[in-house]
């Protein structure tokens, strides 16, 4: 019988096992998804509508989102005016048009620098642990322990205090303060994410040929860190865009005359009883944006997020 199998086992042809590269790799159906799905399309066409008004905002024909109509004044739409007025008649289509430049800046400006900072900060602490890990992370979990909404209060409301402060520099503090906040989220889903990672063959392999740990990082880690990193950075925004008119509510958000989605919603709660198309128009266009950044991040979630084959 043991003759038998070493025979049998001798007259193989090598070129019909697989290699070595043709175990480890996943197929590309179990790597990614095929499709990013019409939700996902959707969600992309939405917020490319929204980031073109944004831009040609200033050439669009229409009025100026200070100038008062008076009787336009807490009116529901109107010919001309689609989405009607606010309390003092300016139009609020226009202010939402313009107010989408406010928001997606401190939605897209807040995630991009908490990304910069954490992302770099989440990929070397799982990259080289050690003492790096043990004394960044737990800075980290202080920042996550305190309640991130009161953290952003607490830092736009220092940072953007005075009455010289005018509106772009409130909005840049707005912006800060929001990222610093993301900073502790973002770092840890890298971290997490590198941790795996930095123990893979490929990873091992390019250290035992000598490569520098900033190569490393840079040409093997990060691109496969990558995806995760978009995902929550996309649900990021949302939350970014949202907390802005949580900012608003208390007085510290986009400061006025400039709207933004949060300020548009806080000056039109005191009508709602009257002229509830203020708020409900406003609150349904943050609710659609929101809804679309988070199909938007499931997607190349189950897109570009690799996953193990199973053998």
């Amino acid at each position: 019988m043991q003759t038998n199998r070493d025979t049998s086992i001798a007259h193989l042809d090598p070129s019909s096992l697989p290699t070595i590269e043709a175990i480890e790799a996943p197929s590309s159906h179990t790597v990614r998804g095929d499709r990013l799905g019409t939700a996902a399309w959707v969600a992309i066409a939405w917020i490319a509508f929204l980031a073109l008004l944004a831009i040609l905002a200033p050439v669009l024909p229409i009025p100026d989102p200070n100038q008062s109509f008076v009787a336009l004044a807490r009116k529901g739409p109107a010919a001309g005016h689609w989405f009607g007025g606010d309390a003092i008649g300016r139009d609020l289509l226009s202010r939402i048009i313009w107010g989408t430049r406010s928001s997606f800046i401190v939605g897209f400006g807040a995630v991009a620098f908490g990304l910069l900072i954490g992302g770099m900060l989440g990929l070397m602490t799982g990259f080289f642990r050690g003492k790096v890990d043990g004394f960044i992370t737990p800075l980290m979990n202080v920042l996550l322990a305190i309640p991130q909404f009161v953290l952003a209060l607490s830092l736009v409301t220092v940072l953007a205090s005075g009455a010289g402060v005018n509106s772009t520099r409130r909005l840049a503090v707005v912006v800060v303060g929001l990222g610093i906040v993301s900073i502790p989220l973002l770092g840890r889903i890298t971290r997490a994410n590198t941790l795996a990672w930095s123990e893979r063959e490929f990873v091992l392999a390019a250290k035992a040929m000598g490569a520098k740990n900033g190569r490393i990082m840079v040409r093997e880690v990060l691109p496969n860190v990558m995806p995760a990193m978009l995902s929550i950075s996309l649900l990021g925004v949302g939350i970014a865009i949202v907390a802005e008119g949580g900012l608003s509510l208390f007085g510290v958000g986009v400061q006025l005359p400039m709207p933004s989605w949060g300020n548009i919603i806080a000056e039109g709660r005191g009508q709602m009883r009257n002229s509830p198309h203020i708020v409900i128009f406003t609150s349904l266009i943050l609710f659609l944006t929101v809804m679309a950044l988070n199909f938007l991040g499931d997607a190349v979630n189950r897109r570009f997020g690799v996953r193990e084959s199973v053998l």
